[in-house]
């Protein structure tokens, strides 16, 4: 049964190291739903963080496939649950559509979002939580004139201590 699996991939810094990433994932015809890279909590290592819908099958296969790779140092993959995980959404609105400006604050408030800044013409909403959570704002405030919207890859990390030493 297909599911999501969010795959961490620990790797050197190195150029064309995604674009084999992303190569090995289109042979097995899988589809990113989100990916983010940033430095990790170890000097000189970086992470690849990327959520895929797969079979339990395929994915084990794939980590095995990753780990093949000269610069990457250790491939894991988790299940949801086995993860604490976030994304970061923006949302430019008209100020120009917002003649109940209480109301706006309101849904901010009630959505756990915050302003992150106002302009004479717009302003630009920040809200951080899970993919459903940023599409549920998105939906409440499209009414209003949505500009723009943006939201970040997944961010996260694995709940069992210990998979991840010797990296």
């Amino acid at each position: 049964m297909e599911q999501a699996y969010t795959l961490s991939i620990f790797s050197e810094n190195s150029v064309g190291l995604l674009n084999r990433i992303t190569s090995i994932l289109t042979r097995r015809h899988l589809n990113i739903d989100s990916i983010n890279s940033s430095e990790s909590e170890s000097s000189g290592i970086y992470r690849f963080t990327i959520v895929v819908k797969t079979t339990e099958a395929q994915v084990k296969k794939l980590v095995l496939q990753l780990e093949k790779q000269v610069e990457v140092m250790k491939a894991v993959y988790h299940t949801d649950s086995d993860t604490v995980f976030q994304e970061i959404a923006l949302y430019k609105i008209s100020t120009k559509s917002i003649s109940e400006g209480n109301l706006v604050e309101k849904l901010i408030r009630d959505n756990n979002a915050r302003i992150l800044s106002v302009e004479s013409d717009f302003m630009i909403i920040e809200k951080t939580g899970h993919k459903e959570e940023t599409q549920e704002l998105l939906d409440f405030l499209s009414p209003y004139g949505v500009l723009e919207f943006v939201r970040s890859g997944r961010v996260s990390v694995i709940k069992p201590m210990g998979e991840l030493e010797g990296i």
